[in-house]
């Protein structure tokens, strides 16, 4: 088979590599918009910009002409959209566009869509409806809990491809489960992609406060009550609140929230040292969803009744409405009530 990832950040790098290890010469092709990012890559054997030091796959194919890296796919093909989420409705558009026959398509990105507060399942159906020209193609997101410089080494992990489509999760176990990767699958779009969504806002709040040293217990609080949150919005959306108990609810929000990888903890970490957002975000050099969605999350949760206090307070301060101070102080004068 074969596979086309869309993204050479760190985490369309790191894929890519994990599926060039075992599979054949030119099976594996990873674009850039950039042809001297990936002359650099070429070059180097690293993705020095968003992945250093990380050797990659000699078989590796490399291609910066967009149409050349989607018209290599069959049907029975794999294609990855690596992108952030602020990319996806584009990407997706430009793809089905370019498509003569159905494709295989998942998306490694997580959150909502910050003006819609669409889930990535809903952006891309909204973008099928538009320009797949009749053509049926089959959709699933992969989720979990990862950082793309572990998957980039080749070290253990565990990721969950969702799909309404049987099939498509087991091409995406053939492109990736091998080694030390294991990839489940799930009916549960909604589930899948909302746990990706929410944890990283919940990584936030975790992250300051640690950064306001609140201590071990206040951050088991914050993931406790944090999942609680997850949960009840799942359920209201159409999802399996259940599905918040596997990898892409309460084991990525353990690793988001805890791992000194996580951009979205350090986000939070910074925000409590007292630097600006801009500042921290121009820091980062990378995308922290987190920050993207967190009022998304909010609105969405506004819209199907849901109470989600810590979720709401973060996205006030990511808005600059409140200090993380204030916010800490608010949560901690709620009403006592039963634990639900």
């Amino acid at each position: 088979m074969k596979v086309t990832l869309l993204g050479a950040g760190a985490w369309g790098t790191a894929m890519a590599a994990q599926a060039a290890r075992f599979l054949q010469e030119g099976d594996v092709c990873l674009w850039s918009r950039s042809a001297e990012q990936l002359l650099e890559i070429e070059k180097s054997g690293q993705n020095k910009l968003y992945l250093p030091d990380i050797r990659l796959p000699k078989n590796l194919t490399l291609e910066s002409h967009f149409s050349k890296a989607i018209n290599r796919l069959s049907s029975n093909d794999l294609l990855v959209i690596a992108t952030p989420m602020s990319g996806l409705a584009e990407t997706t558009t430009q793809v089905l566009k370019l498509a003569e026959h159905p494709l295989n398509i998942i998306w490694l990105c997580k959150g909502l869509e910050p003006t819609t507060a669409l889930l990535p399942h809903q952006v891309v159906a909204r973008e099928h409806a538009l320009h797949s020209h009749g053509i049926q193609h089959a959709y699933g997101a992969l989720s979990g809990p990862s950082f793309a410089r572990e998957v980039g080494a080749g070290m253990p992990c565990a990721l969950t491809v969702a799909s309404t489509s049987s099939q498509l999760c087991e091409i995406v176990q053939a492109a990736f489960h091998h080694g030390n990767m294991r990839v489940y699958s799930s009916d549960d779009l909604i589930g899948v992609e909302l746990g990706g969504a929410i944890k990283n806002v919940l990584a936030i709040a975790a992250g300051i406060g640690d950064g306001l040293d609140l201590g071990l217990n206040a951050r088991a609080a914050v993931l406790t009550r944090g999942l609680a949150e997850m949960m009840r919005l799942v359920k209201a959306a159409g999802g399996r609140s259940e599905t918040c108990m596997g990898l892409t609810g309460v084991g990525d929000l353990i690793l988001t929230a805890t791992g000194d990888l996580s951009r979205n903890r350090r986000v939070g970490l910074e925000l409590a040292a007292g630097k600006s957002l801009n500042e921290i975000l121009a820091g980062l050099g990378h995308v922290a969803e987190g920050v993207l969605c967190a009022a998304a999350v909010a609105d969405l949760a506004k819209r199907l009744g849901v109470e989600m206090p810590i979720t709401v307070m973060m996205g006030e301060v990511l808005s600059n409405k409140l200090t993380a101070q204030d916010a800490l102080k608010k949560l901690m004068s709620r009403d006592p009530k039963i634990e639900a």
